[in-house]
């Protein structure tokens, strides 16, 4: 078993896996990401292309925090985070991005901010909604599943949301290959959800990652000349229909505090604030 540090920190394995998910499933929707990356890979690093940390009091697990492209704090304390960023200064920075709870992300951030070097983008105060509830409008029944036959449009829609989302595309520094890959495998899982009209998707949003509690939404997207017509409340309702009675029962995501015209549109369809969350990208 590796060395618990002085910080009560080691890296956790297949033999923590319960411990894990028990600490997870403390707020199984908060913690979505992480309860699916530890029941997909058992915690072994092989699968989780990085690793899961975790913070012991008295043999006891604590807190945790996955550490892969993304960082994520899971039931961290700001306590709990500052251990974490002792642990990530000894070594160099690998993750793309920081994300999760605010509270845990900003203890973190302040502690590596010195040496991990300016960031893309601070994103603080992220509103995280949930829906556990039939959606208050009515859906749009033109939404469907996608299917590899769709991709001709469908990825480049979602390159078009990346770039916008994230401020850079994902196809630079030749990840076109590894992102068309993601996008064909949301499909091929039934995750990938979009409306075309004549052969253009003109509404499309994805599941990133779920369980038998909770399903995580991502790239909600209207493209530009179409926005202002109710395709995302539309669409968002059909998505929250397909999660809820097909995948899980708690629809979440997590929304830019000041992107105005997508808090409205979760707004109508249902969405609640539960949490808030923070982003650090590099």
């Amino acid at each position: 078993m590796p060395t618990v540090t002085r910080h009560g920190v080691r890296p956790l394995g297949s033999a923590d896996l319960d411990a894990f998910l028990a600490l997870a499933g403390q707020d199984p929707v908060v913690n979505v990401f992480a309860l699916y990356r530890a029941r997909t890979t058992s915690l072994e690093p092989r699968w989780l292309g990085g690793e899961v940390w975790g913070r012991f009091d008295n043999g006891e697990l604590v807190a945790a925090c996955h550490v892969g492209a993304n960082l994520v704090p899971i039931q961290a304390s700001a306590d709990d985070a500052r251990a974490f960023a002792e642990r990530a200064l000894t070594r160099s920075r690998s993750v793309s991005t920081i994300v999760g709870p605010h509270e845990a992300v900003e203890s973190f951030w302040n502690h590596v901010a010195e040496s991990w070097g300016k960031p893309r983008e601070l994103r603080w105060q992220q509103p995280h909604l949930v829906i556990d509830e039939p959606p208050h409008v009515e859906a749009d029944h033109r939404v469907r599943r996608t299917t590899r036959q769709d991709m001709a449009a469908l990825y480049p829609a979602c390159v078009a949301m990346y770039t916008e989302e994230v401020g850079v595309s994902p196809e630079a520094g030749g990840g076109a290959d590894l992102y068309r890959a993601r996008v064909t495998q949301l499909t091929s899982r039934g995750w990938s959800f979009a409306r075309f009209d004549e052969g253009r998707v003109v509404f499309k949003a994805e599941v990133a990652c779920a369980t038998e509690d909770a399903a995580q939404v991502q790239g909600v997207w209207v493209p530009a000349d179409r926005r202002g017509e109710g395709l995302a409340v539309a669409g968002m309702a059909a998505v929250v229909d397909f999660v809820q009675h097909e995948i899980a029962p708690t629809v979440s995501l997590y929304v830019n505090e000041w992107n105005a015209p997508a808090r409205r549109v979760y707004e109508a369809v249902g969405f609640r604030e539960s949490a808030r969350f923070s982003t650090v990208m590099f």
